[in-house]
């Protein structure tokens, strides 16, 4: 599967901003979906996740309560709602995908990343 991530850009704090997540190639319905993300000088960390079937989520508890995983499996299309952002969630956003929901497992396909720049 091939994932493409959008929806990434430059917002002032308590903004909200959703990320996108195209996968092509398979159907999203095979795949447990994650979001991670890496700030600057720090290791890429685990954000939020779905299982296939949409039934399970889970949440860093940095954005538990701002930040919601969801898609649309018309469009195989995975999606990153992010409400209330603050500075310190500045990185650059991937989408991944792997075939078991283990949240912050190894995921086997990533996309390529979108910018989300919060400015306080």
């Amino acid at each position: 599967v091939q994932l493409v991530e959008s929806g990434g850009g430059s917002v002032q704090a308590g903004d909200s901003l959703t990320l996108s997540c195209v996968a092509s190639g398979h159907s999203l319905s095979s795949y447990a979906m994650g979001w991670f993300r890496q700030a600057p000088g720090k290791e890429r960390e685990f954000v939020a996740s779905l299982s296939w079937d949409g039934g399970r989520t889970a949440y860093a508890d940095s954005v538990n309560g701002r930040f919601t995983i969801f898609q649309n499996y018309a469009n195989n299309t995975n999606y990153l709602q992010m409400t209330r952002l603050k500075s310190e969630d500045t990185a650059v956003y991937y989408c991944a995908a792997r075939s078991v929901f283990r949240p912050q497992g190894t995921y086997d396909y990533w996309g390529q990343g979108t910018q989300v720049t919060v400015s306080s």
